[in-house]
């Protein structure tokens, strides 16, 4: 099966929002064997997001639709999609109740817009807004299907997962059922991992092999079609041996979580704990920790230890390091170690990571931009220390940092 997906809002052309329903979307749809060729933007015009049907539907047996369902005039993606297929718009009455339900329950008069929210296209199958108002809704006209999906990720995701994808599923062509798995790495950019895995990407059939680059990490999505779960199992798995062959020493998860969530995870099954002292990263170690549901189990806290009289007054590195002649300076191998160190000691944790380094725009101390330092300080050794030297902007090499932290903590750990 053929999609495309059309995301309605004249605030995504002006950049004032990023289209992430798209990801999303396309990654969910790829994940059950939908290919989706195409993705278009149209602002909120009916004539203009006619257009974009009318070529949809030229290359397309699924358009998913996303935005334009609220109350307000401008939210014409069901009016438009009525207009195309010749069809009336209709009320869904449990729809326009739930609403009603939602202005009394709050004392609130409901404008005569809201009733718009409860409207579906005449023959389609309405699709339960779980988080919001506007309903959604599925259609079939001819030999293409079309989902209409609101804008709000809140409302859209629940919306696909539970209503959307079940009825694309029972649509598709009958088919062997798809299995996929999820090999997540870090440590390793997403060129390096391609190079190492050219020639497998290159013969790929079956099981396919997609990589996808996020922010200092890398994932492979496994896909295979077989009869049942085992056989199924079974060819992920020889791939998977390929690949680990190659590059298992970057791979930290067989499924699709974080590299924090994975430390988290491995520590607090072991009755590890660790803590954090920040220099450029500012904290931003210790707010992806702490995003993971659980962490409180391991992670007992941090310094951001921005300028170097905080260096010294509060987490004890000494000034002989980061100041005077002959100094090495807060961006070194030796503050790095010292301040991992004190970090671990005052905390009483098991482990402790420490980064300093030029964030930018403008260099520290005659050091590059992106120059960072690592250390890893545990309670049977001395803290190892690792010089990287990272590219983008200011927030790209804080994550970046953050991230090969992370990897060098999880490596860390594998020999402990």
């Amino acid at each position: 099966m053929k999609a495309e997906i059309i995301a309605v809002g004249t605030e995504l052309l002006l950049g004032q929002i990023v289209n992430t329903n798209a990801q999303f979307l396309a990654e969910e749809l790829a994940g059950v064997g939908v290919s989706v060729y195409f993705q278009t933007v149209v602002g909120d015009n009916r004539e203009r997001i006619r257009q974009a049907l009318e070529i949809a539907r030229s290359r397309a047996d699924l358009i998913v639709c996303t935005g334009g369902l609220g109350p307000t005039q401008d939210d014409l993606t069901r009016d438009a999609v009525a207009e195309f297929l010749g069809r009336k718009l209709c009320i869904h009455e449990p729809s326009l109740r739930k609403i009603e339900q939602y202005f009394q329950s709050r004392g609130i008069p409901m404008v005569e817009s809201n009733t718009r929210q409860a409207l579906i296209v005449e023959g389609a199958i309405p699709l339960t807004n779980e988080t919001g108002m506007a309903v959604g809704s599925a259609v079939t006209d001819g030999t293409t299907q079309y989902v209409l999906l609101p804008g709000p990720p809140r409302e859209l995701k629940p919306m696909f997962k539970n209503y959307a994808l079940p009825w694309i599923l029972g649509r598709m062509p009958t088919s062997l059922p798809l299995y996929s798995k999820m090999l997540k790495f870090a440590g390793i950019g997403e060129s390096s991992l391609e190079h190492a895995l050219l020639d497998l990407i290159g013969r790929q059939s079956d099981p396919t092999i997609a990589p996808y680059a996020k922010e200092g990490e890398v994932c492979i999505r496994l896909t295979t079609r077989a009869a049942d779960a085992a056989q199924g199992e079974a060819r992920l798995a020889a791939t998977e041996a390929e690949i680990r062959a190659r590059v298992g020493n970057h791979l930290y998860a067989t499924e699709d979580i974080t590299l924090e969530e994975a430390i988290v995870r491995q520590m607090e099954n072991r009755g590890l704990t660790l803590s954090a002292a920040e220099s450029c990263t500012g904290g931003m170690l210790g707010d992806l920790l702490t995003s993971v549901p659980g962490s409180s189990a391991v992670y007992r806290g941090g310094i951001i230890c921005y300028t170097n009289a905080v260096k010294e007054q509060i987490l004890g590195v000494p000034g002989r390091l980061l100041e005077g002649a002959g100094a090495p300076g807060a961006v070194s191998a030796e503050t790095a170690a010292a301040m991992a160190e004190r970090m671990r000691e005052l905390a009483g944790t098991d482990f402790a990571v420490a980064i300093t380094g030029v964030a930018g725009p403008s260099s520290v101390e005659g050091k590059p931009v992106g120059l960072v330092y690592i250390a890893v300080a545990g309670r049977s050794r001395d803290a190892r220390v690792y010089e990287n030297q990272f590219a983008g902007n200011r927030f790209g090499v804080k994550i970046r940092a953050v991230k090969h932290a992370l990897y060098r903590l999880w490596d860390e750990l594998k020999t402990v």
